[in-house]
């Protein structure tokens, strides 16, 4: 069963005033947006612009998947407690509202929860957009699907391109979320405001992602996951983990060390932490993508044996590599599990992950709000250094990408 975060809230500017609702569709396992949501509807109050929004969101998610089981995350404590039943309903204007909200999906598909205003932007935003537009005399309503938020287009005239492409980038840089409680934090499930718009959130919890070093497969580019021969580094592989050491410890800035179980992250985890002092804890979800059939052999060799498995590989994230190997929506699922536990283990720390190129291309790609097809647009050398943070209120930022100069 698929799970969405659905994301929803609602303002008036006057209490009844101008009023508008926004509401978002998350991938719970992902973080990836797919779906907004966005009216402006006249004079009404602030609930009556939740419960809109609400209703919103729920046709959203029900559009998407009807069977999905979806959780609802809102900053109107009304609203969340009303629709929890712990709150009856009074006003006459909500009642409707409530009725219709609780008819989109059965009631054992939704879970309610509140977060603070600050948690839930996205939404914010949308509905200030619409009360914005309603305040220059536009009827102004928005909904767009995966496909629409993957492909934007400016929404005026040509003059209003740039704030077009501005909308655009704001809807893909998507928010962390999974299922638990903000922490899908969504990943990736909150949408950036921007340098200017962000509260004080304190120091975030930074993953240093470290990409093993060289093995004797590395340099030939074979597929190397966690179904083959697990390999060893190679002598180049053990000079590049002794450099990426001392630069790490030069810098002195990371507090603890998590390792994928392969035997060529750990090793290269062992090495870095004898410089540093440090333990290695082991985390099973960082291990890289099990390749199945495809293991030890090089792209060409696959794209010979196995064509159609790999057009269909390289054409959906969904799709799995000859012999039962794990798809990246899978993988995606994986680590993105993963990065919620740790960020909750290690809030406000710098810990050093040292994993494989899928999982830190992931980690990136959830945190830009990137579309699947982006993990084929990243360069990530042996022994390179990315970095990831995440903040209290889940929104993340990519710091580093594929940094070799200590290797050189």
């Amino acid at each position: 069963m698929r799970e969405f975060i659905v994301e929803a809230d609602g303002g008036s500017r006057g209490n009844p005033g101008p009023a508008g609702y926004g509401s978002v569709v998350i991938d719970a396992a992902t973080g990836e947006t797919l779906a907004e949501a966005a009216e402006y509807i006249g004079i009404a109050t602030n609930n009556v612009a939740e419960y809109r929004g609400l209703v919103a969101g729920l046709r959203a998610a029900h559009a998407l998947d009807p069977q999905a089981s979806v959780h609802v995350r809102m900053d109107s404590k009304l609203v969340v407690e009303q629709m929890s039943g712990r709150w009856k309903i009074k006003h006459p204007d909500m009642k409707p509202l409530a009725a219709e909200a609780a008819t989109v999906l059965p009631a054992s598909q939704v879970t309610y929860e509140w977060i603070p205003r600050e948690r839930n932007k996205h939404a914010d935003r949308l509905a200030n957009e619409a009360m914005d537009a309603g305040k220059r005399g536009k009827q102004w309503e928005a909904s767009r699907s995966t496909a629409e938020l993957a492909t934007p287009k400016p929404s005026g005239p040509p003059g209003d391109a740039a704030a077009g492409a501005a909308k655009a980038r704001a809807a893909l840089a998507g928010t962390r979320g999974t299922a638990d409680a903000r922490a899908a934090g969504n990943v990736a499930s909150t949408a950036s405001q921007g340098w200017s718009a962000a509260p004080d959130l304190g120091a975030p919890a930074t993953f240093v992602l470290l990409r093993h070093g060289e093995t004797a497969l590395t340099p030939e580019k074979r597929f190397s996951g966690s179904g083959g021969s697990d390999p060893e580094l190679s002598a180049a592989g053990r000079s590049q983990a002794e450099r990426v050491a001392a630069a790490l410890a030069a810098r002195g800035t990371v507090q603890a060390i998590v390792s994928s179980p392969l035997k060529r992250c750990q090793e290269t985890a062992r090495t870095v932490a004898a410089r540093l002092g440090l333990d290695v804890h082991i985390e099973e979800g960082l291990r890289e993508t099990d390749f199945g059939a495809w293991e030890g052999l090089t792209f060409g060799e696959v794209r010979e044996r196995y064509p159609d498995d790999m057009n269909a590989w390289l054409a959906s994230s969904k799709a799995e590599p000859t012999g039962g190997g794990e798809s990246f929506a899978a993988v995606a699922r994986r680590v993105a599990a993963t990065r919620d536990r740790l960020v909750g283990q290690y809030a406000g720390r710098t810990v050093l992950l040292v994993t494989h190129v899928t999982p830190i291309k992931t980690l990136v790609r959830l945190a830009l709000g990137a579309p699947p097809e982006s993990l084929f647009r990243m360069e990530l050398s042996a022994a390179s250094l990315s970095a990831v943070a995440y903040y209290g209120d889940g929104n993340a930022s990519v710091r580093l990408l594929n940094e070799t100069a200590h290797l050189r």
